[in-house]
């Protein structure tokens, strides 16, 4: 005879996955709402995400200034869903519910019972830079979603939880991390000292750990290759960005009180708060690696002039430390003993309703005059993390403004071309976004124009389409004397004047003739990686 054992699954564990899909499910109700709502007074397409609907349209392992994870995910997002405005972001809201879910999971392994869950959920949920990353098509939006799986794999594992699973688990959040953002290999540096210096060291000194590793150097060796190929554009990227003072450099104070503000500032209480219960290894006795992870990962962040959001997919397990905190130190009031799953309902109330109050600086829920209005009275402002001149709105909402018009002046200058013409004439876009526009809007409307080329980043490697470059249709920011110098025949066929728009993309579009043997075209020189 043969007996079977049969285990018990884990009543909390069944509870907290309960709790994680409710909070998941409002997650994705609030960034379908914010699009609609957007999309409804006038806010169009983001600038990048025309790029990476090109990207993925050429699909590769690798490309000059992303992974190639978010091409894939736009290409599977317009297989799949279309090009709509919210078809092409369904993912990313998909990837913020997934990261709210994860947030609420990480609160169970580190021992939070339903309220720490709860709160943990509810901070990421309210906080503005997972708002505003959750709400386009980005890479960003899937990037805690890698980081909190690689979190969560180690938090089990130094629980010995079963080694083959949470480091197969680790390896592959790892490696496609790597593939979609490769800042998290810094994250994987810093979690890796963060173990070393403490008793949890343990675990990766073992086979299966050595397997892992070992998975993650097969998978993103392709783009490692890719690289190779292509010369390293990604490290002349960061080089030219880095020379040419591309991002706004943050003191000590900017660079803090910008994670205040991207966190939510009340949410300090919870993010500070779990690094300190970290550290002292009280509440959460196994779980100092991980404060100490944070405080390696931010120092990494400052000292190398990082953007201040690129700490963002670090904080959902501090959040779920902090709530833990908070649940233990307040273990006797009525609430938390029942453990009910809204247990502070002071501190939660404050965190919705000031949470609403800075909406509009995470989404552009307010029409442009009025989103001026509201935010000077308030005295709101929005961070830069690019040195790049804005207007009114910031770059993150005037960058959804003017690209139909510009599309419109573009396909009325080529439809004025004889056939012949039309056969040969080059479409050049000043940057991706003018270019990738043209690309989109033509494949959508039909409009029956030649490829879009541009010099800048990934459009580079991809040439010249045939075109001819004496006659040119060119969206550009150059002044008429400065475009003369190189063509014999400069004609305005319009100009970019959409109000809140950034201020460079303010200017004329031109049809050139006739490019100058003093100023030939040699496309290997044009290439701007920035």
């Amino acid at each position: 005879m043969s007996s079977t054992v049969v285990r018990r699954s884990n009543p909390s564990l069944r509870s907290a996955l309960r709790l994680a899909l409710l909070f998941a499910a409002i997650k994705l109700l609030l960034q379908y709402t914010l699009t609609l709502w957007t999309q409804h007074i006038g806010y169009s397409y983001f600038r990048d995400e025309f790029y990476y609907i090109a990207c993925g349209r050429h699909l590769a392992w690798g490309f000059v200034d992303h992974g190639p994870i978010v091409a894939l995910q736009a290409r599977l997002g317009e297989l799949l869903f279309g090009d709509s405005l919210f078809a092409i972001r369904i993912l990313s809201a998909l990837a913020g519910a997934a990261t709210v879910f994860l947030t609420g999971l990480l609160a169970w392994a580190l021992g939070g019972l339903r309220p720490a869950q709860a709160l943990a959920m509810l901070g990421v949920l309210v906080a503005p830079i997972y708002i505003a990353v959750d709400s386009i098509l980005s890479m960003n939006s899937f990037e805690p979603v890698f980081w909190m799986l690689c979190a969560l794999a180690l938090i089990r594992l130094v629980d010995g939880a079963p080694q083959p699973f949470w480091w197969t688990i680790f390896s592959l959040s790892a490696s496609i991390g790597l593939l979609n953002k490769p800042s998290i290999l810094f994250f994987l540096i810093a979690a890796g000292i963060g173990l070393l210096l403490t008793q949890q060291r343990r675990i990766l000194f073992t086979r299966w750990a050595a397997i892992g590793i070992a998975l993650i150097i097969v998978i993103a060796l392709p783009y490692v290759l890719w690289q190779i190929h292509n010369h390293w554009p990604t490290l002349e990227f960061f080089h030219n960005g880095k020379v040419g003072n591309k991002n706004v450099i943050l003191g000590p104070m900017g660079f803090f009180n910008a994670q205040l503000g991207q966190m939510h500032p009340a949410n300090a209480l919870l993010w500070i708060t779990g690094v300190i219960s970290l550290l002292r290894a009280r509440s959460i006795p196994h779980g100092r690696w991980i404060g100490l992870t944070f405080l390696i990962f931010y120092v990494l962040m400052f000292v190398l002039h990082a953007k201040d959001y690129y700490l963002a997919p670090i904080y959902p397990v501090l959040f779920a430390a902090g709530a833990i905190a908070w649940e233990r130190r307040f273990a006797v009031k009525p609430l938390v003993a029942a453990n009910r799953v809204f247990a502070f309902p002071i501190f939660e109330c404050a965190l919705i309703l000031t949470g609403l109050l800075i909406l509009p600086m995470s989404s552009p829920v307010l029409r442009p005059a009025a989103w001026v209005r509201y935010t000077t009275a308030l005295h709101l402002k929005s961070n830069k993390t690019e040195t790049a001149a804005s207007g009114e709105l910031p770059q993150f909402y005037a960058d959804r403004f003017g690209w139909q018009q510009q599309v419109a002046i573009v396909a009325r200058a080529f439809n004025s071309l004889s056939p012949a013409d039309q056969r040969r004439v080059c479409i050049f876009g000043g940057n991706y976004g003018d270019a990738g526009a043209i690309d989109f809007f033509n494949r959508r409307d039909q409009l029956h124009l030649p490829p879009a080329l541009s010099a800048h980043n990934n459009y580079w490697l991809w040439g010249m389409h045939g075109c001819d470059p004496d006659l040119v249709i060119a969206v550009i920011d150059d002044s008429p004397d400065d475009v003369s110098k190189k063509y014999e025949s400069v004609t305005i066929v319009g100009v970019r004047d959409t109000p809140y728009a950034m201020p460079f993309e303010h200017g004329n579009i031109y049809l050139l003739r006739g490019r100058r043997p003093s100023a030939p075209l040699n496309w290997a020189d044009e290439r701007h990686y920035y």
